[in-house]
């Protein structure tokens, strides 16, 4: 009996041995993978970037015109409100007819200027907006972002990659992609398959052994268990019936539902993932990513306010009274207009009363991106709530996210003081950011 117990086991170990290298095999495959993929990441950052063309003027120009001109026009041929500005130059007359247009085109219209009065008839007489307090450097800029977007597909590649790790802002929770997910997917469910064909190797290995070494005493009324299910139900009782094991059992199941208790009354209150059907079905993927509207523009207190506010549909009229005019959601805001009466938007993201937040206050003076707390807004079709906004969120915020100090005066004393004492960089949180009375009083 041992020596045939034995043989078992010694053919088990051949087992045993190739899972091992299974499961090793698997382990240098994932390595490997991560490997290149932080290669290919490493490789990727240290990519030089494409000359910007204009320097400083382009990223002003792009400023500019985001802030300015997006909501009308589009730096390709493909017409919004007013016509497409790619190869604005070539198609406008020389000197300075564009400096002049762009800060009056109603005087240049009025002057009698052909060209102009060309182009005013030719987009349905609609006035477009003068801008006298920008620049000609302000123009200028404009004009060089517009050539700069026109360029090939490399230079905008790598400008949006640029964009894209500047929208997050500082403290920002958009996540970086890498590495082959599927394949680091695919090797972890292959070693879980092989962790527990191991584990089954090694219970039957024991329990081999243990009918080997353990004495086998027959005499009057002792019952053999003579197949494997008998002895396992015969196991599993002698287990279940431990006092020991019983009371683990016990507080362990305690222990899981007292935490779920408590981590369902912390979750009162919080909407994350709350994403409500709106009376509009309005797209911030459509406005907001493909023809880049800028936040600002609709949302207009979050610059100097406490309110980002919601927008008034005066706002949507500004393209709407031109554009779409025929879709069944567009009538729906010339509805409530002609009956005088707001729209009944669905309020996604909400604070409590106890908590108080100013948007002027992260948005002007904090320069944080939209982003960071609404999440990826410009590829959200239905607006979501993509944070919990709770307190520990916000603080944690606060501690990691450094004050721009550069080049403002308010802060050179702070900092000479913070100097004094850390070596690390100035945080919200050194400045007030974890009293609280900055956000509850």
């Amino acid at each position: 009996m041992l020596i045939r117990s034995i043989n078992r086991v010694y053919k088990m170990s051949h087992l045993y041995k190739l899972c091992g290298t299974i499961a090793l095999f698997l382990m240098l495959l994932l390595a490997n993978a991560q490997v290149k993929a932080q290669d290919a990441a490493a490789g990727g950052a240290a990519a030089p970037a494409a000359p910007a063309g204009g320097g400083g003027d382009v990223e002003k120009g792009k400023t500019l015109f985001t802030n300015n001109c997006a909501q009308c026009h589009a730096v390709t041929s493909e017409k919004v409100v007013g016509p497409g500005l790619k190869g604005i130059k070539e198609r406008a007359p020389g000197g300075d007819w564009l400096h002049k247009w762009i800060k009056n085109s109603s005087a240049l219209i009025a002057s009698g200027d052909q060209y102009a009065n060309q182009v005013f008839n030719a987009n349905g007489k609609v006035q477009m907006s003068s801008f006298p307090s920008l620049s000609d450097a302000d123009i200028d800029g404009i004009l060089a972002y517009i050539d700069q977007a026109g360029k090939p597909a490399v230079t905008a590649d790598v400008a949006g990659a640029a964009d894209t790790k500047n929208a997050g802002g500082t403290g920002g929770s958009g996540p970086t992609s890498g590495g082959p997910s599927e394949l680091f997917t695919l090797v972890l469910v292959a070693l879980l398959v092989v962790m527990l064909l191991v584990l089954g190797v090694l219970l039957v290995i024991v329990t081999i052994l243990s009918k080997a070494v353990s004495p086998v005493s027959i005499g009057e009324g002792t019952q053999i268990p003579s197949t494997f299910s008998q002895r396992l139900k015969t196991g599993l009782s002698n287990t279940f019936n431990n006092p020991t094991l019983r009371s683990i059992v016990i507080w362990l199941f305690l222990l899981v539902a007292a935490k779920e208790t408590i981590d369902g009354a912390y979750g009162i209150g919080i909407q994350q993932g709350y994403a409500p059907k709106q009376p509009i079905a309005y797209s911030h993927k459509l406005h907001a990513g493909q023809y880049k509207i800028d936040c600002n523009y609709c949302h207009t207190g979050a610059q100097k306010g406490k309110s980002a506010t919601i927008p008034a549909a005066n706002i949507c009229m500004n393209c709407h009274g031109v554009i779409k005019k025929e879709s069944p959601e567009i009538q729906k805001i010339y509805t409530a207009i002609e009956e005088n009466r707001p729209i009944e938007w669905i309020r996604v993201h909400n604070l409590p009363d106890l908590a108080y937040f100013n948007h002027a206050q992260h948005v002007n003076v904090g320069n944080v991106a939209c982003q960071t707390c609404h999440g990826e807004v410009e590829k959200m079709e239905v607006m979501e709530a993509r944070s919990s906004l709770t307190m520990g969120w916000c603080i944690d915020c606060h501690r990691r996210t450094e004050v721009n100090t550069k080049d403002n005066a308010y802060y050179d004393k702070l900092v000479a003081l913070h100097r004094k004492e850390s070596k690390e960089p100035l945080k919200v949180a050194n400045i007030g950011g974890l009293e609280c009375s900055k956000c509850h009083y």
